[in-house]
């Protein structure tokens, strides 16, 4: 998309292309620190994901890739979520990690393992996966690799019991089969994204 001559606003996956006229080397480029630990104590699933996508990288336009770092605290998750648009491949460059996908109805079946550094995993594309440090003393780092350049994230337990305007309790209770007060309860938490 950056070569295409672009004589007026064109848009591929949602993002306008550039006139290769402006191009520059900025456009493929981005500081982005990846060698500095994140501060996970603010979050409250004990992880931080730093995504590197189209929207930080505009040279990603069309290539159908991006990349993630993701710290975790000492006993710290990625909760369970599903990327939409993409696949991912996660590194783990510190620390251990239990990891894991569920695939879809009707088997609903666990694929999971323990990775330690420098183990690799996959997670395909629109498959709830999550991962979770388990060791109660040390941070754990990961490298996520994913086949899109906006491969968007949908944490479950956000989007179930955080949506705005909320689901019915009356839904979510029969969903879920619990009481309507626990579904109150739950959305009532604060749901706060852990993507920086």
């Amino acid at each position: 998309c950056f070569f295409l001559l672009c004589t007026y606003a064109v848009f591929v996956n949602g993002f306008v292309c550039k006139d290769p006229k402006e191009v520059t080397a900025e456009d493929f480029f981005l500081a982005a620190k990846l060698d500095m630990p994140r501060d996970t104590k603010m979050s409250k699933v004990g992880s931080i994901v730093t995504l590197l996508n189209v929207m930080r990288i505009p040279g990603l336009n069309t290539l159908g890739i991006s990349l993630a770092r993701i710290d975790y605290a000492p006993l710290g998750e990625n909760p369970p979520h599903t990327h939409p648009r993409a696949s991912e491949i996660l590194t783990v460059l510190e620390g251990t990690l239990y990891v894991g996908f569920v695939t879809s109805n009707p088997d609903n079946k666990l694929f999971w393992k323990v990775l330690n550094k420098g183990d690799v995993f996959v997670f395909p594309q629109g498959l709830i996966h999550f991962q979770f440090n388990p060791n109660p003393y040390k941070p754990a780092v990961a490298i996520a690799g994913l086949s899109s350049q906006n491969p968007g994230a949908i944490t479950i337990a956000n989007a179930v019991f955080g949506s705005k305007p909320p689901i019915s309790d009356d839904v979510l209770a029969k969903a879920f089969q619990v009481e309507k007060k626990t579904v109150d309860w739950l959305q009532a938490q604060f749901w706060a994204d852990n993507h920086n």
